[in-house]
């Protein structure tokens, strides 16, 4: 006899085996003739946070692309069980005539939301970034830190469950990087959307992953596919923890094995 019980753990198994994104040997050549992957097999369920790591020209950027739709594979099969996804880029790619609050509420307008409903979540997503009081300031009047704030919280409005970045701290300075990745996975904690994290640092991609995948140079392969066992939220001061700079050094490892 199936109990209530029963039903809430089949729900749960089947939630936790859902896959968001799965790539299933999946390879890229180019009308030039580039390859940029081969055979690559990829999955990310809801609650993971998958950082990439690789050589530059490995094809991380690509892998990005096929994973939203932005390009198709030459072979192999890309499946996305979603219909929301946010990209953020490499740029905060803000409208610089917009102001931080209306930045924000671009996706609400393209979704044909009411000015009321694009308002309210325009300005929880910007207090949840740490950005509430700079709801009037433009883009220009800004930090490189706090317009990328602005990117992140106008990707949250869409409320996907798929999130996709490249590398998008990648023009920061260190310390403003540091904070970025700390506001990150602590969204993430909240959050606990499916994540790809595109990055060329062993260290954010370990503080801020449930995994990290190694690729190799071009064309890109997976080489390694490393779990990364610690809770969230993560404090800062976890960078210094033995445990993580043996992990730190495995996907160093990983990068260094390939290359020689």
């Amino acid at each position: 006899m199936t109990t209530p019980t029963d039903v809430v753990h089949e729900r749960i198994q089947h939630i936790s085996q859902t896959r968001t994104l799965v790539l299933d040997n999946v390879s890229k050549t180019f009308s030039t003739g580039t390859v940029a992957l081969t055979g690559v097999d990829l999955k990310v369920a809801a609650g993971d946070f998958v950082s990439v790591v690789g050589p530059s020209g490995c094809g991380k950027s690509t892998l990005l692309r096929l994973a939203s739709g932005l390009d198709d594979a030459t072979t192999g099969t890309v499946e996305v069980n979603t219909d929301s996804t946010s990209y953020v880029f490499q740029d905060p790619t803000l409208l610089q005539w917009r102001t931080a609050q209306k930045n924000v509420e671009l996706i609400g307008e393209l979704r044909s939301k009411s000015k009321i409903e694009r308002r309210k979540a325009a300005q929880e997503a910007l207090e949840l970034v740490g950005l509430g009081g700079f709801e009037k300031q433009y883009p220009r009047q800004l930090s490189g830190g706090m317009r990328m704030r602005v990117s992140l919280a106008r990707a949250l409005v869409a409320e996907p469950d798929l999130f996709l970045f490249d590398e998008p701290f990648g023009a920061l300075d260190e310390i403003t990087r540091l904070n970025m990745q700390t506001e990150l996975q602590r969204l993430f904690a909240l959050k606990r959307f499916a994540g790809l994290f595109i990055t060329h640092s062993v260290s954010e991609a370990v503080y801020l992953s449930t995994r990290v995948i190694v690729m190799s140079g071009r064309p890109g392969t997976v080489v390694a596919d490393l779990d990364i066992p610690f809770s969230y939220p993560r404090p800062p001061e976890l960078r210094f923890d033995p445990a993580f700079a043996e992990l730190s050094g495995r996907v160093s490892a990983a990068l260094e094995g390939d290359h020689r």
